[in-house]
């Protein structure tokens, strides 16, 4: 039987994603968050905050990464992009590169949202927006935000994280989103592309907590059976 070829990852990876991306990812439409407060997290240098704000979207991230200066983030940033490259250089035919178009593409979008998360968390007021925070404890009140994303950490990183620590890291997002609100996880598989072996579970103590869970339609195709998220609604009081 011919061995999986799957993507190596030691330890979590920093990530530098566009907000372009998360559109796809979350299937985000932007004229439904103009004005909402959203919370990235987990996002590590991607340009989504950044990006968000611009447009007037009350963005803000919550990640570890952010108790390093920018120069160090810098530095960590650059090295992990090329460090993906060369991984992905020796599995081109395992992803779908219909979106990224080639290694160097991917790679050059990785630069530019970098840079673009640089240069915003460089500014005077980058620490009303920017917390160096850890699931499954974040630093903000109860129901603080409209929408919670988190990608590319829960689930993807199965082998390293356990149950407990996933459902308690789910509640924490669930905790500061506001009632109504909504939390969105993407993708539901592990670095061995395949979903999340809990998943059942976890949708059955959401259930058992009174959260409405539902898988929903991703449209960023690159790793193999990346085609979901996760949507959790929080119910309104009363």
């Amino acid at each position: 039987m011919e061995t999986k070829r799957i993507y190596e990852q030691a330890g979590v990876a920093m990530t530098s994603r566009s907000y372009a991306e998360y559109e796809k990812m979350f299937m985000l439409q932007t004229e439904d968050l103009i004005g909402k407060r959203v919370l990235d997290v987990a996002g590590g240098a991607s340009s989504f905050t950044a990006d968000a704000r611009q447009i007037g979207i009350l963005a803000e991230a919550a990640d570890p990464l952010y108790a390093m200066s920018a120069a160090e983030i810098e530095a960590h940033g650059r090295a992990e992009i090329e460090v993906v490259a060369a991984k992905m250089e020796k599995l081109t035919d395992v992803y779908d590169w219909t979106y990224y178009g080639s290694v160097e593409r991917h790679k050059a979008g990785r630069i530019a949202a970098l840079e673009r998360f640089l240069a915003d968390y460089e500014s005077s007021d980058q620490a009303e927006r920017y917390y160096a925070a850890a699931l499954p404890e974040l630093p903000f009140e109860h129901s603080s935000f409209d929408f919670v994303l988190c990608s590319h950490f829960l689930f993807l990183y199965e082998a390293q994280f356990d149950f407990e620590f996933h459902l308690a890291a789910v509640k924490e997002l669930l905790r500061v989103c506001k009632p109504g609100g909504e939390v969105r996880i993407y993708p539901l598989l592990s670095f061995r592309t395949e979903e999340y072996s809990r998943l059942a579970d976890l949708l059955d103590e959401l259930a058992w907590n009174g959260f409405f869970a539902q898988k929903g339609e991703a449209d960023l195709p690159f790793l193999p059976n990346s085609h979901q998220f996760l949507s959790i609604s929080k119910p309104r009081l009363g």
